[in-house]
């Protein structure tokens, strides 16, 4: 810990609280409309929602060390991975609304948020992110950048056949690849000793020759150091890895989830061990901030978030004839 600097943890903290308030809110934003009965179609932010309470680790400890030529790509659980990416925020509440200012001009919605602009996507298809960041790392490879492309997936993603053939050219061809395996435990309702034949996905990356790390305990500041070897490895020729983050997801698999799967006891456990807090509390221990700096410093975020919020809700809706716009034929 004590070889991050206050200007990184800073950077991590802020990120990572901004996610946080940022889905607290969509918790909510989300439900309008929607209960007492819960209908998906209903409400101003229709369609499917998942948030990443609790992953936030996952993505601020890699992304503080990624610069806006790097690639991300991002699973159907997204928020978290876009902010730290420094996606535009407006514009992405915006596309979560269906909004003619959002990313994709309100057609897309919270599974595909695509900026151009930090070299950003994602989508609702399982591991399907993987081969498309390859691409842009074997596209790095060619123009003689040092570009990094990393591919944010759940741990289910890990036994689909696009995650074995992406490592397996990233491997052959020594490409700046790295995939983030954000192990929640859950695929779907489906627990991870169900569906995985190893206790951890790091050390398939031995089938590869490539090197694999496992970040215990949602720790953001043991995710920090392994990304940051990982990406100067991959900056510097020496090949993909393999990083596996053991994370946490405070909510269910989707808004209006039962959740009658998990054990009552499990997520105020998970909720014990904040990461958000264990970040707070080194920066004011280590004397790198006090209580009342980083009060201005949440006061600052919420202010940020609840201005996209505005920007979102005030936003025209989409005319009925821009359906026919942007097609491809």
């Amino acid at each position: 810990m004590k070889d991050i600097s206050k200007e990184h943890l800073v950077w991590m903290y802020t990120k990572m609280k901004m996610s946080r308030y940022f889905e607290e809110r969509m918790e909510k934003a989300y439900m309008e409309g929607k209960q007492p009965v819960f209908n998906i179609g209903a409400g101003p932010v229709p369609g499917e929602m998942h948030l990443s309470n609790g992953q936030e680790p996952a993505a601020a400890g890699i992304c503080v060390h990624l610069k806006k030529e790097d690639t991300v790509t991002a699973p159907h659980r997204p928020h978290h991975n876009a902010i730290a990416k420094e996606v535009d925020l407006k514009r992405m509440t915006a596309e979560i609304y269906g909004k003619k200012t959002g990313l994709g001009k309100g057609k897309g919605g919270h599974m595909h948020l695509f900026d151009p602009a930090v070299k950003f996507s994602c989508g609702g298809i399982v591991a399907a992110g993987i081969p498309h960041a390859v691409g842009a790392a074997l596209a790095a490879k060619k123009l003689g950048e040092d570009w990094v492309a990393v591919a944010f997936i759940g741990e289910g993603a890990a036994n689909a056949g696009a995650f074995h053939e992406s490592l397996n050219l990233a491997a052959l061809w020594k490409l700046p690849f790295i995939v983030v395996i954000e192990d929640n435990s859950w695929g779907i309702s489906v627990p991870k000793s169900d569906s995985t034949c190893v206790p951890f996905n790091d050390v398939r990356a031995a089938a590869y020759g490539i090197k694999g790390y496992l970040v215990r305990d949602n720790d953001p500041f043991e995710m920090y150091r392994v990304s940051k070897e990982a990406v100067e490895r991959a900056r510097k020729g020496e090949g993909p890895s393999i990083i596996e983050i053991e994370t946490y997801r405070f909510l269910g698999h989707f808004q209006g989830d039962p959740e009658l799967y998990r054990d009552k006891e499990e997520v105020p456990t998970l909720r014990a061990k904040d990461p958000i807090e264990r970040v707070k509390s080194h920066l004011i221990k280590e004397g790198m901030a006090t209580e009342k700096e980083m009060d201005a410093l949440d006061a600052n975020i919420i202010s940020e978030v609840d201005e996209a919020y505005e920007f979102a809700i005030n936003s025209p809706l989409p005319a009925p004839e821009d359906a026919l716009e942007d097609m491809f034929v």
